[in-house]
């Protein structure tokens, strides 16, 4: 069933590093994230959206090892005089970030059906408000009331988490 994304989840990752073979170790990555979730048991309702979303994550543990390894690179400094990492790389930071990840995604699974169609593929493919209107066989204003209600809800989210901290 995954497998009839990957073309779609490739063009999505090659978009989002620029780079061919990190793409392709991304989206590889995903998928076995997702499938892992899928045979713990985990019920997917929009594999596409997962897919993306893991890609996006994956891609955010990517970078963070790459500047990681850039700080653990420079010379002449011992253990004790090295700074402290930045805030997202504490365990505690690292979880509120993984719980915000996990409410965005609730919020938009929570939309009407054909609302989270159109804001996913606004969101995650980047499209045109136009072609997604033409792909989903709506008009551009029932596209743009779409985007429109998903943003909504995902402020919504944003200022609860916010009043939450």
């Amino acid at each position: 069933m995954l497998t009839t994304y990957y073309r779609d989840l490739l063009k999505f990752c090659l978009r989002k590093v620029r780079d061919r073979d990190t793409a392709a170790d991304l989206a590889q990555e995903s998928y076995a994230r997702v499938l892992s979730m899928e045979q713990s048991g985990q019920v997917i309702a929009e594999p596409a959206a997962l897919l993306r979303t893991v890609a996006l994550r994956a891609k955010i543990d990517l970078d963070r090892r790459a500047e990681l390894r850039q700080h653990e690179s420079i010379d002449g400094l011992d253990d004790a005089s090295q700074p402290a990492g930045p805030n997202h790389w504490q365990p505690d930071a690292a979880y509120a970030s993984s719980q915000a990840v996990q409410a965005y995604i609730g919020t938009i699974e929570a939309l009407p059906e054909r609302c989270r169609e159109a804001f996913c593929l606004y969101l995650f493919d980047e499209l045109p408000n136009k072609e997604i209107a033409e792909r989903m066989g709506v008009s551009l204003s029932m596209v743009n009331q779409y985007i429109s209600r998903g943003k909504l809800a995902c402020a919504a989210r944003r200022q609860a988490l916010d009043d939450d901290h």
